[in-house]
């Protein structure tokens, strides 16, 4: 995966744990555990970023 794709990536997946989040403010989701495993996914794919960008130095 490219830095482009991996960023895009954050980017999607950032706006999805937002609407999650919307959503449960709402009307509680079923599965919670969903925020946390979206919250913990964005930190890797950050550290995966991080390490490539690296890199490319």
């Amino acid at each position: 995966m490219s830095v482009a794709d991996l960023k895009d990536r954050i980017i999607v997946e950032r706006k999805n744990l937002e609407s999650m989040k919307m959503n449960h403010a709402v009307s509680p989701l079923e599965d919670t555990s969903k925020i946390k495993k979206s919250r913990k996914d964005i930190a890797r794919m950050i550290t995966i970023l991080a390490q490539k960008e690296k890199e490319q130095k």
